[in-house]
């Protein structure tokens, strides 16, 4: 007998705040407006009964409803797909490589796997542009059970919506870390007396009243268990009030009602049920297929859908999840491999070979050649389509299945290498124990160490990573030098990221096993010209190393600028983790941090590089930072956490932390500066705790708090971090002269000179100056300091120029020289207050009122007024570029653009985006 279909009136009459943010979305839809929704709460619940009861108040929308189905094949973009379906006849009207990336992904053509950006932003144009016609409703059921690759997507796309008439409604079970920050609301049990009215529509017959209360209790107001479980349960279950408190979990109980109403079907319609459980994606024309192999009459659905377990139409739609996990897990092995099989002799090998290959592996009741090698092209088509997850996926079932001890290793670590690019670490881990347990020659285990080295860094990021990469480069070396030396640029990079917290060898460690390491191949690569140039660095010292690094990192700008290594993952971890950040501060060379944070930011947009392109970002943001660009630096910095996000990375806190002391905003710099402390401390991110200890020490110099920069820039100059210990010895040196400690003052400039004159550019030779200036008599001082800020005006740092006039300033006035010092403290007085650098402009100002001259605060310029993400689509219109190159750049619709643009141009009171040439000025020292 099959149960009574739920009364949606009566199970959403207790729903009033459910009901009113689901209005609420619907509301701003229809004035043109994006809105972004998680329903969130346990199965059962009823999540499916507020998207469908959304669906019925979306009048005049066009409404595109899908659902995760849950099953362990792994085809990319499948759930993605099937929501573009009905919009794929716009798929013209995208920019060209757009649609070739959201074709690749879907399978519709052959080609290079596409930039997972490129297909976020592909599908971000295909909704806003069916949007334009009619408002678009897009629910998104039992999203826990996406492929990896269409969640990636849709949580990309709900971060991005803004402007667009588009509604994004998802339902869930647990939290996904993609979704994390999202709007959410928890879906609870029903209140009592809603459940009470849904358990008596449930039961034909009245229930004992403690019987009632007793099921009422124990289902806490699940709509699902109160409809079911009355049906579950035998008559004594029922007369003695019901099963004992937690003996099992609610859903086994649901299950046990399912699975009671399966049984009792003929066993025609079982089969055919089991071969519908089989098959995920729910591909009517495929079950009947396979149901004619196995002579099941198609008369055999009328009793599954007279029951109510499951409906036959265009898809096989079950009724609830737990229909079909009771069919399949319940089902003997046997017949589940029976079902299995009859699906892959009925699928077409040609048109759908993944899903074949899936259901052969399914249908293997032990190891076969034939099933591991057709899953292995499977995982060859997938990351040509862009599925790392599903390629992952493919080639861990591919290892399971293979007979040869040998080819089992080789294929689990391929798999391994995979999840951990996908993210996967537990199957990485797993897939490493697997090619542990097998046989392994020399270079396999090697091969074997690096991966679980790499898979401790990125995992954990700690400080024994520098050790496991050594071990696993020196192991590499006699069996594979190139991939040995790639080895110990890792272990270079993970030493730098330890810092001070490395639990193993640090960075000069790893330089002296470069150098005892096998040779760079002939001709050298780029990597192997940098590898070498920075072990040099660290073991002979800057004045005899700073050349060869200069050179490689000439050679580096070439590579950059030819395009010619862009699609390589490798370099661009490279190009972005060891060079800009650590190395071209290094060389205190603004030119090259100019021109490589652009091309970072230019390469990894165009590779779609989703680990690289927030680390990119961030590193543009750096160079902005010390350019006194400060709004530019917190909208790349804002986008960078975006993309973080969308794709569940860490955010990158490093240039906040630069940014927020440069803005001196004490209270919110010095929250960011410990939080950070205590998170990397605990992660072993040593290079991190340095630079918050420099950012310390930059806050409370520019709000004149010596002492306490003192005892910060201090506690960052104990190690030599790469990149930014000079900048520490800088604020070390102003923060002891202004406190009355000149010895520690000229400690620091020895080291700093030492850098600075190795390097000789005009940013160096202009810090280096000014520091000087800080501990010497009057006469020589007064020349450092023109000295210092004839340099600075030679190169792009206006803070450090901006900060040298202020000092120049400070020690004019204290000399009584006021005309000479209003000259200075007002030129950096205008700088700071435009870059919106308020310590130091309240600084400047304090000095200015001292000379006798008047000056009023001023809000910082207008460009500040903007959000950050209006001030660089400003920026970007101002430069010249179009609303759908502006879109492609930020990952937003052309509309999207439009929107910005118009708040623009009323806060700047500008009607052209001529005129925004003119609004936005850069700062000027």
């Amino acid at each position: 007998m099959g149960v009574p279909a739920i009364d949606t009136r009566v199970e959403l009459r207790g729903r009033g705040r459910e009901l009113a943010a689901l209005e609420r979305v619907l509301a701003r839809v229809r004035a043109g407006g994006s809105a972004v929704l998680v329903l969130r709460g346990e199965a059962g619940i009823g999540k499916t009964a507020l998207l469908d009861h959304a669906a019925g108040r979306a009048a005049g929308f066009r409404t595109v409803a899908i659902a995760g189905i849950e099953s362990e094949m792994e085809l990319p973009f499948a759930v993605l797909h099937q929501l573009c379906a009905p919009l794929l006849g716009r798929l013209h009207e995208l920019p060209g490589p757009q649609r070739d990336a959201l074709s690749i992904a879907f399978g519709l053509r052959e080609g290079e796997a596409p930039s997972p950006f490129l297909v976020g932003l592909a599908v971000l144009g295909l909704l806003a542009g069916a949007a334009e016609d009619q408002p678009l409703a897009c629910l998104v059921d039992d999203t826990q059970w996406l492929d990896a690759e269409s969640m990636r997507v849709l949580a990309f796309v709900a971060r991005r919506l803004m402007a667009e008439p588009i509604a994004l409604i998802f339902a869930l079970r647990e939290p996904a870390r993609e979704l994390a920050g999202l709007p959410e609301l928890v879906v609870d049990g029903l209140s009592e007396a809603d459940a009470r009215a849904l358990l008596a529509s449930a039961c034909p017959a009245p229930l004992d009243p403690l019987v009632r209360d007793r099921i009422v209790a124990e289902a806490h107001g699940n709509p699902m268990a109160l409809l079911h479980l009355p049906h579950a349960l035998g008559p004594a279950e029922l007369a003695g009030g019901f099963w004992l408190a937690g003996r099992d979990p609610l859903a086994n109980h649901l299950e046990d009602a399912f699975h009671q109403q399966f049984l009792s079907l003929p066993p025609d319609s079982q089969r055919l049920l089991v071969i519908a459980a089989a098959e995920p994606t729910g591909d009517a024309s495929l079950l009947w297929r396979a149901a004619d192999l196995q002579a099941i009459p198609a008369d055999a659905a009328c009793p599954a859908e007279s029951r109510g377990l499951v409906e036959f139409g265009a898809r096989v739609r079950f009724r609830h999840p737990l229909v079909r996990s009771a069919v399949y897990q319940r089902t003997p092995p046997a017949d589940r491999r029976t079902a299995h099989r009859a699906l892959a002799q009925a699928t077409d090998p040609h048109l759908d070979p993944d899903r074949r290959a899936w259901h052969r592996a399914q249908a293997a009741p032990g190891p076969d050649e034939s099933v591991a090698a057709d899953l292995e092209r499977s995982a060859d088509r997938a990351q040509g389509r862009g599925g790392a997850a599903a390629a992952a996926s493919f080639l861990r079932r591919a290892a399971e299945l293979t007979p040869d001890p040998a080819r089992r290793v080789a294929r689990a670590l391929a798999a391994a290498q995979l999840d951990i690019e996908a993210g996967g670490a537990e199957q990485a881990d797993n897939l490493l124990a697997v090619a542990e347990a097998g046989p392994l020659d020399d270079l396999r285990r090697a091969r074997l160490e690096r991966l679980r080295a790499r898979l401790v860094f990125s995992r954990l990021r700690c400080g024994t990573a520098p050790r496991l990469l050594l071990d696993a480069a020196d192991r590499l070396a006699p069996l594979d030098a190139a991939l040995a030396r790639d080895t110990l640029l890792e272990a270079f990079g993970a030493a730098i990221f330890a810092g001070r917290l490395s639990e193993g060898p640090e960075q000069r460690a790893v330089a002296e096993a470069v150098r005892a390491g096998p040779s760079p191949p002939t001709p050298a690569r780029e990597l192997d010209v940098l590898l070498d140039s920075m072990a040099g660095l660290i073991i002979d010292g800057h004045a005899a190393g700073v050349d060869a690094l200069k050179r490689a990192l000439h050679i580096v700008r070439q590579e950059q600028r030819s395009g010619a290594t862009a699609a390589d993952s490798r370099w661009l971890w490279l190009a972005f983790r060891v060079i800009p950040e650590p190395l071209v501060p290094e060389l205190w060379d603004d030119d090259a941090w100019h021109e490589m944070a652009n091309a970072a930011v230019r390469i990894a947009r165009e590779t779609g590089a989703l680990s690289v392109l927030p680390m990119a970002l961030t590193y543009k943001a750096g160079y902005h930072v010390f350019a006194g660009e400060f709004g530019t630096a917190s909208a790349l910095i804002d986008e960078a956490t975006a993309i973080s996000a969308a794709t569940g990375g860490a955010p990158m806190m490093y240039t906040s932390l630069v940014l927020n002391a440069w803005r001196a905003e004490e209270t919110e710099a010095m929250d960011l500066i410990e939080t950070t402390i205590e998170e990397v401390s605990a992660r072993g991110e040593g290079r991190t705790v340095s630079l918050a200890h420099y950012a310390t020490a930059a806050l409370y110099n520019s709000l004149g708090h010596y002492e306490t920069a003192l005892a910060a820039a201090i506690r960052a100059c104990q190690y030599e971090d790469l990149g930014f210990f000079g900048w520490a010895l800088a604020e070390l040196i102003e923060a002891a002269a202004r406190s009355g400690q000149p010895e520690s003052a000229a400690a620091a400039l020895d080291k700093l000179t030492v850098r600075t004159r190795a390097s000789g550019t005009p940013w160096a030779l202009g810090v280096e100056a000014c520091s000087r200036a800080l501990l010497s008599d009057d006469q020589v001082a007064d020349a450092l300091y023109r000295e210092a800020i004839e340099h600075l005006g030679r190169c792009r740092i206006v803070v450090h120029l901006a900060r040298a006039r202020l000092l120049y300033g400070e020690w004019l006035r204290r000399r009584n020289r006021r005309q000479e010092s209003r000259t200075q403290l007002r030129s950096a007085y205008d700088a700071f207050s435009r870059m919106g650098a308020e310590g130091l402009a309240e600084r400047a100002r304090r000095e200015l009122l001292a000379t006798g001259e008047t000056v009023r605060k001023r809000r910082t310029g207008t460009a500040t007024e903007l959000t950050s993400q209006e001030a660089q689509i400003a920026r970007l219109a101002r430069d010249g570029h179009t609303n759908s190159e502006i879109a492609a750049q930020m990952f937003i619709s052309p509309r999207t653009v439009e929107w910005h643009l118009g708040n623009v141009f009323g806060k700047l009171g500008v009607s052209s985006r001529r005129q925004l040439r003119t609004a936005l000025s850069p700062p000027k020292a």
